[in-house]
């Protein structure tokens, strides 16, 4: 069993615009560079290894944190494909049959040109096999949104439809476990040193 505790990226000026990032590079907003000077990962933790998406704002927010990390292109966030830098809002009241046809979709939800929660998964799955086959028991990643979202989504049984079984706060860890053929929730919502 391979336990994969995950932290989200602190925001971006876009995160905090509501805006859909994807695979943008946006780099981490100055307050949130202020914030994670005040917090801490618990020092046992520290002493795992470490993996990272390969985008600016997940590896600025492990630097902040004195992670020392990997970068592993499976973490990267779900592509947004032509909605990247749009905001649900928009598109929402833009095509609200359009939005809502797609959106009932779940996790076969895909925007144009982008990839789907389901899609995201599958490559999770691909990933944390192979560190199982590997022999690691436990690791962290720093990732985003969309990924914890697709992990819990299979831990659960969630299709994302409707609301979350969880309410993940994502400022703070969530381990996810990895028996070789399925997800299973593990310790949710641990907090950082100082938060």
């Amino acid at each position: 069993m391979l336990e994969l505790i995950c932290l989200r990226h602190w925001p971006t000026d876009w995160n905090r615009e509501k805006r859909l990032q994807g695979r943008r590079d946006r780099p981490l907003a100055d307050s949130s560079r202020r914030e994670l000077e005040a917090l801490a990962m618990p020092p046992e933790l520290l002493q795992l290894p470490w993996f990272c998406s390969p985008l600016r704002r997940a590896q600025q927010t492990a630097a902040a944190l004195g992670i020392d990390f990997e970068v592993a292109a499976a973490l990267t966030e779900m592509d947004w494909g032509a909605w990247e830098g749009q905001r649900i809002e928009d598109l929402r009241r833009d095509d609200p049959a359009g939005m809502a046809a797609a959106e009932s979709r779940g996790l076969a939800l895909r925007p144009p040109g982008g990839e789907s929660p389901d899609e995201v998964r599958r490559r999770l799955d691909i990933w944390a096999e192979t560190l199982r086959q590997q022999g690691y028991r436990r690791a962290g990643a720093v990732c985003h949104k969309g990924v914890m979202r697709a992990l819990l989504a299979a831990a659960c049984d969630w299709d994302m439809r409707g609301k979350a079984p969880f309410r993940l706060d994502y400022r703070r860890l969530q381990s996810f476990c990895w028996d070789g053929e399925r997800w299973q929730p593990g310790r949710l919502n641990r907090p950082l040193i100082g938060s």
